[in-house]
């Protein structure tokens, strides 16, 4: 999505405002009126084909299931008249007809008074016949005859015409998912084709100039375009059929044509970007020549999500997305894939829901209601929900969520311990063996790829070093990566422990100035000279790191109480500072050496910083916290360390 125009007139710069924000349910019922009832698309097809598919109208049985009356043993058909004297003292003996009755066998001699027929499991019942004695509770009396030592009741071991299925019973009710046991209910009334729900066509399209497809280049302020595959992605999800006609560059004209196009080929048009009514988000204005009503609702009262645009145009819904993919993806399945379920006529979605607990307090928007992307550890008193706090423009924020929480719109927070309800984005909570939460380190991910590669899963939430360890008071997880410098001890970590952790040593990481290499107000010179060279020059700005981190503690160290340009630009990784030093955002920041020679920076080495771990005690025992100690001290991972630049302790 375009937020800044290519036009140099101020004039061009200026937003128009949403014109009304409606409520979620009101937006939603609003488009739902706007479109339903509506005939469901259906198309017919052979069985084979129809797994998965929606039953589009009711199914009647045309015939009895079993068509005839049949034994369900192997044995011989009676009359049980026959054998009512019958028991162990009085054995009742019977002729035997002279044919057997297989499976595809019709019989052809009735079984008079006296007599018996040989019959197996499925075989058609003769005339004359109302029981079937079991072949295990039969005696040969001679080649042509049986004993019988029990009584049997009429019916016994007897499956009668339309006893499973009657001829004229509703079989299955349209909307009905059909699976392999709805496979089997209609071959067996030898139905070899069904109406079913056709998936609807939903064209996808992606806007903005600076889009570009994956496995292509990316230019200066160029981004892979994320939405078009995950949203394709998220129809064929829910019984839709994706068309992905690219992404359109903002160009009005151009744009329009291939909306035409996608509305004239398919059911339903499904854009991402082009929502906020900035002058190069174009897409909302397109909709009102495309037809009637037009847009439903433009502006939700939702966080993320609130510049959703939802349209009707000569009755097929038209649909912009926010470009930020957690919002787009946010807004799809909670806005769009109920219609999108419903035109495709299967059953409305079921979320799993449970309780936890917040562990940090979330600041939320008044007047807006707020979904917040949450992952789930187990604490000592049950679930803990920990925010994703990546923002509606990260895509991992969705990807690795387990659920989201719900904020009120007339709350303005949710404070620290407050228990709350969580909707689950997989029918079952998905608790991780081994949970990990502090600093996060690319060198963790070297260790933690054995857990992986053994079927362990591992949760890793970036906090910082204080949230870690705060994290690892309240039983949180099992270790909390910190490195952290006690300025009265000189000692890293240890100063910092409880009573309940014990550190673990990891592995030791250089820190140190970042800058463009030929920058000459840094090369040659150590990291003091260096800040000081950088603090005599007004025009250099610094990039910082978020308070908690050790990093940041670091930086104060040698700013000393100065507040530079840039100092309140407080990004949370690493890498972070890196791409803005790198980008020419800032000047020169703090980082570590692996990440600052990946990027090509030049470095100036700080302090060798201890990256370790404090384990919580209690957890100690558990088989993937072992599992991780293994790993942390082996060879494989100590070499992968090395190689990454890392010391390991």
């Amino acid at each position: 999505m375009t937020m800044i125009p290519k036009s140099p007139d101020r004039s061009a710069l200026q937003q128009e405002q949403f014109l009304t924000i409606l409520s979620r349910e009101e937006a939603l019922a609003r488009f739902e009126a706007a479109l339903f009832p509506r005939a469901l698309l259906s198309e017919s097809r052979k069985l084979a084909a129809a797994l998965g598919a929606a039953l589009a109208e009711d199914i009647t049985a045309p015939i009895d299931v079993p068509p005839f009356d049949r034994s369900n043993v192997d044995g011989f058909a009676v009359r049980s008249a026959d054998l009512a004297a019958a028991g162990e003292g009085a054995p009742v003996r019977l002729a035997l007809n002279g044919e057997t009755v297989h499976c595809g066998t019709a019989p052809t001699l009735q079984v008079a008074p006296g007599t018996a027929t040989p019959i197996a499991t499925g075989g058609p019942l003769p005339r004359g016949a109302d029981a079937v004695v079991m072949v295990e509770h039969t005696q040969p009396d001679g080649p042509d005859a049986i004993e019988v030592r029990r009584a049997v009741s009429p019916g016994q071991f007897i499956s009668y015409a339309g006893s499973d299925i009657a001829r004229g019973e509703a079989l299955l009710r349209a909307g009905t998912i059909i699976g392999s046991r709805e496979i089997g209910m209609l071959a067996a009334c030898g139905i070899a084709e069904v109406g079913v729900a056709r998936k609807p066509r939903v064209a996808v399209i992606s806007t903005g100039d600076e889009l570009v497809q994956p496995g292509q280049s990316l230019g200066a302020a160029d981004i892979y375009d994320t939405n078009g595959a995950i949203v394709a992605a998220a129809i064929d999800e829910n019984g839709g059929e994706a068309v992905f006609l690219g992404a359109i560059p903002d160009d009005e004209a151009k744009l329009e044509a291939v909306m035409r196009r996608a509305l004239a080929d398919c059911d339903m048009l499904v854009l991402s970007g082009g929502t906020s009514k900035g002058a190069g988000d174009l897409s909302h204005r397109i909709i009102g020549r495309l037809g009637a009503p037009g847009i439903i609702a433009h502006g939700v009262a939702l966080k993320p999500g609130k510049p959703l645009c939802l349209a009707v145009c000569d009755g097929k819904p038209v649909v912009i997305l926010p470009g930020f993919p957690t919002s787009a993806m946010f807004t799809f399945h909670d806005m769009i894939v109920p219609v999108l379920r419903r035109m495709a006529g299967q059953p409305p979605r079921t979320d799993a829901k449970v309780k936890a607990t917040v562990p940090v307090r979330i600041a939320s928007e008044l007047g807006r209601t707020e979904f917040v992307m949450v992952s789930l550890v187990e604490g000592k008193g049950g679930l803990i929900a920990y925010p994703s706090g990546k923002g509606s423009g990260a895509i991992t924020s969705f990807a690795q969520a387990d659920g989201f929480l719900r904020i009120d719109a007339l709350a303005d927070q949710m404070s620290a311990g407050t228990e709350t309800e969580v909707t689950l984005f997989t029918p079952h909570v998905r608790v991780p063996d081994l949970v990990i939460v502090g600093s996060h380190c690319t060198g963790l991910d070297l260790v933690t790829a054995q857990l992986a590669h053994a079927g362990l899963t591992v949760r890793s939430i970036a906090v910082g070093s204080l949230g870690g360890l705060a994290a690892a008071k309240r039983g949180e997880c099992d270790f909390a990566p910190i490195h952290l410098f006690d300025d009265r001890s000189e000692i890293y970590n240890a100063p910092y422990l409880v009573e309940g952790l014990e550190l673990v040593p990891g592995w030791r990481r250089m820190q140190g100035i970042v800058f463009r290499k030929g920058d000459t107000r840094f090369e040659g010179l150590n990291a003091k000279e260096a800040v000081a060279s950088a603090l005599a020059d007004r025009t250099c700005i610094m990039v910082n790191r978020n308070q908690g981190a050790g990093t940041r503690i670091l930086i104060d160290r040698l700013l000393g109480g100065a507040r530079p340009e840039g100092y309140w630009n407080q990004p949370r990784s690493h890498n972070a500072v890196a791409a803005a030093v790198a980008q020419h955002r800032a000047d020169w920041g703090m980082t570590i050496a692996p990440v600052a020679h990946a990027v090509g920076l030049g470095f100036i080495p700080f302090a060798e910083e201890h990256y370790d771990f404090a384990l919580v005690t209690a957890r100690k025992d558990r088989s993937a916290v072992q599992a991780f100690l293994d790993a942390l001290g082996s060879d494989a991972a100590r070499a992968a360390l090395e190689r990454a630049g890392f010391r390991p302790a």
